[in-house]
């Protein structure tokens, strides 16, 4: 994709459908006059005067407990620099909706216009009463350091320096497990550490306070090694200061057991990692071009682990398996400050986590057959569901044994249960999705390849690895949209349906040969192939040259689905396959799948039992567990009628042919997904709220998805079409981009569950 397309597309996502990132939603109802007084005045004054007689108990009557204050001036901004506080804003929202997604912390962001040190500590000072703790987010060195030990030593709750602390912590982990693997003390290395900012300062102090040798250390900027007796020296460059005569990098690499570059791309060169010990650690954090490439360091030293800040490399550095985590425990516990023992207890959590048989979730969520602790796994996946009961409990339960926590948690066991039920890890699902199909990208083949949202969203499949995509239309067309839309269009396959080539011809034959008895002659096959998009993609993934195929951003969804239906919708033998159409809803509470929404009109028990047992599948590829609820308006036999008679078949012929698939019915919609509701049926093979919604006919699924996504705000995917030997998906009327790129992964991370599990 081209700087401005992509420019377009982020200012475009910033700005729509509402400016900004985040939102503040109210907790409590707020509809009648009642609620009114008691959200308000005269209601309001009760926790007031409770409060203040204990402060104590604004952390029960008010969202104190749970809020952080994501806090910056905007003088080091990622990689942008000193771009002032405003600018930094969306940078802030961001840095929010992590919070609160991987960890249930909410936000509120503050950019304060302030470049002096003690100033910004005075205001930030005076919000003390709003937050339960303070995240700083890119404050430029040395002010950083003055800012932060000032605020400790002002307000009493926890204050961290992201830039500095939550790298250090990853940082750390990473560290104690490569040491492991490559049979060294960390009291014994040597370490280059390049980039003497804030981050390579905090990774040093927390390697140092975990064991490793101060005079071990080389802390290197761009003029060299720092060497006692500089002039001017900032405090925490002084304070790592050597006498060691190495002067540059070349010269502090050489016989260096370990590497941690926090500075900027290419700055180590093969003869530098040639030249350190045997079996060397790298760290090359730079983003997004770390101080050496992966490939070329690997290449040049077998004997090395290496890690980066990069996502498409293993052992990826990211703060997001830290600070969400660290603030969760600190606040659980009402922890008055960040002391160096839960910094150190994340560390150690963080590090035996990797060291964990992965679970099968992960597995199969990131399409893999194994991921086990070794060179290339030093630090545990940022979706591990196991990272929210793990850290937070690590951190909280360091803050109560060193006597700074206002609630301490004694009961870990039970702590990390609630946890545990905190974050449902399917609010993440779109990118465990991504993640698995850039293993097995697809060629998926776009009729309607004139339209420029399918334009786009092909170069998005391209550019972010899910998919190799074809385009129907012709070539002018294609090019002139693309040259309008700033799009390049290198590494996509156009396909004119105008020109006769030996392919067209062999699929003109083959339709023929499936159609020439229902009225289709040799010639109207040609013409058929040519005037019908839909039926052309068809048979490019029925004869192998592609996929799979999106289509029907610009039709009617049932004139799509009957070729796609045709050509497709039978085994090799030529027996007719059933097939079902799901929606995958993403919800602020999880994600759900729920059929049949656009395929059958009418079911059977049979039919009901087979799309059970394909939702079910589809959830497994996901990463999901599946719990399948078989609804109808009665109550495992309240209501006798045909409808509900039937659905009830369905469950028998589940329980008899898959005795190991979690799932009961009928019933009603409430008691599948109301845990309370559903207790009160303990017989009930469904043990925990369904995940999973059968409906009884076409009609109730429709009108429920389409309820979901509009009243409850709710992301809808699909429709997934399933029970189809290929990955052949009809797109809703009006698509946008993100929709076919969202079911572009979708139907690669599909196969890569087959291919794991063949």
């Amino acid at each position: 994709m081209s700087n401005d397309s992509f420019r377009e597309e982020a200012l475009a996502y910033h700005r729509s459908p509402v400016p900004g990132k985040i939102t503040v939603k109210a907790s409590k109802p707020c509809i009648t006059q009642r609620d009114l007084a008691l959200a308000y005045s005269p209601g309001v004054a009760e926790p007031c005067l409770e409060i203040e007689k204990n402060p104590d108990l604004a952390d029960e009557y008010t969202s104190r407990a749970n809020l952080v204050g994501v806090i910056s001036n905007g003088t080091a901004v990622l990689g942008l620099g000193d771009i002032g506080a405003l600018a930094s804003k969306p940078v802030m929202e961001g840095k929010g909706v992590l919070f609160k997604r991987f960890a249930d912390v909410d936000v509120f962001d503050i950019e304060i216009n302030e470049t002096d040190p003690m100033a910004f500590v005075e205001t930030v000072a005076r919000l003390e009463p709003t937050f339960g703790g303070i995240n700083l987010e890119d404050i430029k060195a040395p002010e950083c350091f003055i800012i932060e030990e000032e605020l400790k030593k002002r307000v009493n709750i926890p204050v961290l320096h992201d830039d500095q602390h939550g790298t250090a912590v990853i940082t750390a982990a990473g560290m104690i497990n490569a040491l492991h693997i490559q049979k060294k003390n960390l009291d014994e290395v040597r370490i280059v550490c390049l980039g003497a900012g804030a981050a390579g300062f905090a990774c040093m102090r927390l390697l140092e306070d975990l064991g490793a040798k101060r005079e071990n250390i080389l802390f290197v900027d761009r003029k060299g090694v720092i060497h006692q007796g500089d002039e001017n020296l900032p405090p925490h460059k002084a304070y790592f200061a050597s006498t060691n005569p190495a002067k540059t990098l070349a010269d502090a690499m050489q016989g260096a057991d370990v590497f941690v570059g926090l500075s900027q791309g290419n700055m180590v060169t093969p003869d530098m990692l040639l030249s350190m010990a045997d079996r060397p650690i790298v760290f090359a954090m730079a983003n997004p071009t770390p101080e050496i490439a992966y490939d070329l360091a690997k290449a040049t030293r077998a004997d090395l682990i290496m890690a980066t800040g990069r996502s498409d490399h293993p052992n990826q550095v990211n703060n997001v398996l830290g600070f969400p985590f660290l603030f969760r425990g600190a606040l659980d516990a009402r922890a008055t400050t960040f002391n160096t023992e839960m910094k150190i207890a994340a560390v150690h959590a963080l590090a035996k986590l990797a060291r964990k048989d992965v679970p099968s979730s992960v597995l199969l969520a990131y399409g893999k057959k194994s991921l086990r602790f070794g060179p290339d796994y030093i630090l545990p996946t940022p979706f591990d569901p196991r990272l929210i009961e793990t850290i937070p409990t690590a951190v909280a339960h360091a803050a109560t044994e060193t006597g700074v926590a206002r609630n301490p948690i004694t009961d870990l066991q039970a702590y990390a249960q609630k946890l545990s039920g905190r974050i449902d890890q399917s609010r993440s699902l779109m990118r465990l999705v991504l993640d698995k199909a850039r293993q097995n990208p697809l060629r998926m083949v776009l009729p309607e390849g004139e339209d420029p949202i399918v334009i786009r969203a092909a170069t998005i499949m391209r550019d972010e690895g899910i998919s190799r995509p074809i385009l129907i239309g012709e070539p002018k067309a294609i090019a002139q949209h693309a040259q309008e839309l700033h799009l390049q269009l290198d590494n996509i396959e156009i396909i004119d349906p105008n020109i006769t080539d030996s392919r067209f011809e062999s699929l003109a034959d083959a339709y023929y040969f499936d159609r020439n008895r229902h009225g289709v002659l040799r010639q109207n096959a040609l013409d058929t192939l040519k005037n019908n998009r839909n039926i052309f993609a068809s048979m490019l993934v029925r004869r192998g040259f592609a996929d799979g195929l999106l289509a029907g951003r610009n039709s009617h969804y049932a004139d799509v689905l009957r070729p796609v239906l045709q050509i497709l919708a039978h085994n090799q033998t030529g027996a007719h396959l059933h097939t079902f159409g799901l929606y995958i809803l993403v919800m602020e509470s999880g994600a759900y799948i729920l059929g049949d929404c656009t395929a059958n009109l009418t079911m059977d028990a049979q039919k009901l039992s087979q799309l059970a047992v394909h939702a079910a599948d589809l959830a497994t590829s996901l990463g999901m567990e599946p719990r399948v609820g078989m609804l109808s308006y009665s109550n495992f036999g309240s209501a006798q009628h045909d409808a509900t008679l039937c659905v009830a078949e369905a469950v028998k012929i589940l329980h008899r042919d898959h005795p190991n698939l979690m799932v009961d019915g009928e019933m009603q919609a409430d008691t599948a997904i109301n845990q309370a509701v559903l207790n009160n049926y303990p017989f009930s093979k469904l043990k925990n709220s369904a995940n999973i919604l059968i409906f009884p006919d076409m009609q109730s699924g429709n009108i429920a998805y389409k309820l979901l996504r509009e009243l409850g705000n709710a992301t809808a995917i699909g429709p997934v079409l399933v029970g189809l030997p290929k990955q052949a998906h009809i797109l809703q009327t009006g698509a946008s981009t993100d929709d076919i790129v969202n079911m572009a992964a979708l139907a690669a991370a599909r196969t890569v569950k087959s291919a794991t599990h063949s």
